[in-house]
């Protein structure tokens, strides 16, 4: 049996893009003494996530790639693999992207953001394109906030890669008496939290999911069992990480691999 012990990084919304980097750094090294293998960060957590008005000061190319060795830095320093939820500019073009660093501080490349929320257009460049990234025995996509709560085909392309995990960086913060949530994927929420164990059960993968901690946050940090059920969740709200062991035998993908009529780019 090959179990691999990730570790969700559910931190407070960066107070500065400075900040961002520094709490990611921590970040890193606490999930290297928790044992884990992975670490992955919220979307576009450095230097903030700016589409919903918070203060985020402009970013330029110069910092982002000061900021990113930062973070390769820190991995690897610890040995451990990093998902950064963050930003960069393709041919001056702004993204919203993760950055897969590999346990021995190299960077392994990007998965931009393909399917952008409305809200991001005037903002951001789509992405195109999904890969999947392979560190020892763990194979694993990403599929950013919306994309991966509202077009399942991005999650079910990188299980047709070969994806085990499907790690889920994302954003939300609570909009004005809006519900606020006790449990995981109450009837009264959004459907958002359900949306994270349908995908997980329609392609029997593991899919974990990851947010800032945010007072009254309509989601929170989790991870769904290939078959649909919640193995771990932070309270809502509560900053730290969140640590959970997958047992990659579970992930047999065998409901993805029925797919009649494969995307395309995809493998089988």
């Amino acid at each position: 049996m090959s179990t691999v012990r990730i570790a969700l990084a559910a931190l407070p919304f960066p107070e500065s893009p400075d900040a961002a980097v520094a709490a990611a750094v921590e970040a890193i090294a606490a999930a290297a003494d928790a044992g884990a293998d992975l670490v992955c960060s919220p979307e576009c957590f450095v230097p903030g996530y700016r589409a919903l008005g918070a203060p985020v000061p402009p970013a330029t190319d110069a910092w982002l790639s000061a900021a990113h060795r930062t973070v390769a830095d820190a991995a690897g320093r610890a040995g451990v693999t990093v998902v950064l939820g963050t930003e960069r500019f393709v041919e001056g073009a702004l993204r919203i992207t993760a950055l897969v660093i590999g346990p021995d501080g190299r960077p392994l490349g990007w998965q931009d953001k393909v399917q952008l929320d409305p809200t991001e257009d005037a903002l951001y460049e789509p992405g195109s394109g999904r890969r999947v990234f392979t560190v020892g025995d763990l194979t694993f996509g990403v599929v950013i906030c919306h994309e991966g709560f509202r077009y399942p085909e991005t999650v079910r392309a990188a299980v047709l890669g070969g994806a085990q995990l499907v790690l889920h960086p994302h954003y939300s913060e609570p909009e004005p008496g809006s519900f606020r949530p006790t449990a995981y994927a109450q009837p009264e929420n959004t459907f958002h939290e359900a949306a994270v164990l349908c995908r997980a059960a329609e392609n029997v993968c593991w899919f974990a999911t990851v947010t800032c901690a945010v007072d009254g946050s309509p989601t929170t940090t989790a991870v769904a069992r290939p078959d649909g059920s919640l193995l771990a969740w932070q309270a809502h709200g509560r900053s730290g990480l969140l640590v959970a062991d997958l047992d990659l035998a579970m992930a047999t993908r065998s409901l993805a691999l029925r797919l009649r009529e494969a995307p395309p780019g995809s493998r089988q």
